[in-house]
């Protein structure tokens, strides 16, 4: 199979795993970083939401997948629909605690004052990665596309960060 065949067979799950997985981990790092919690936090719950998201994602493809080779004559391969959600979710999705990852085994107080801000440039890049390559294999606007996914991730991780500020004042 050619390689631009293989780029467009699992864009749905590169595009839907790597943006989830980006999403959701730096929804995870901005709520806990608006509720004025540890970096250790960060960690924690990120890598839970990275595993325990990844997995369960990866499983609802494969699910959704066979489910749909049910209905259709046309046959998905379920485990590689699956295996390419979980690969991009995971690559992605870990963008996001990188920072924190440095800043806790270099100790660099750089690192470490501005580990939240470096998680957000990172996040950002990843997104706008994601949709680069979105618009490149569907043959849309590149940057339309990077902005897009770029707005959706931004927009996901100012709520994410609301919430813990708000849900810290309510309950400390």
């Amino acid at each position: 199979m050619k390689k631009r065949s293989v780029e467009r067979k699992y864009l749905p799950e590169f595009v839907y795993g790597g943006i989830d997985g980006a999403v959701t981990t730096f929804a995870v790092v901005s709520g806990v970083m608006g509720a004025s919690l540890s970096s250790s936090i960060v960690l924690i719950l990120g890598f839970a939401n990275l595993f325990a998201d990844g997995f369960s994602m990866a499983v609802s493809n494969y699910l959704s997948t066979k489910s749909e080779n049910d209905l259709e004559k046309y046959k998905h391969n379920a485990k590689k629909t699956a295996l390419a959600t979980f690969v991009s979710f995971m690559i992605i999705g870990l963008i996001p605690l990188i920072s924190f990852i440095l800043a806790a085994v270099t100790k660099s107080e750089y690192l470490i004052t501005n580990q939240f801000t470096n998680s957000i440039i990172l996040t950002g890049f990843a997104l706008l990665i994601v949709g680069w390559q979105k618009g490149k294999i569907t043959g849309r606007s590149r940057i339309k596309s990077s902005l897009q996914t770029l707005l959706i991730g931004g927009t996901a991780a100012v709520v994410a960060f609301l919430v813990g500020f708000f849900v810290k004042r309510l309950i400390g």
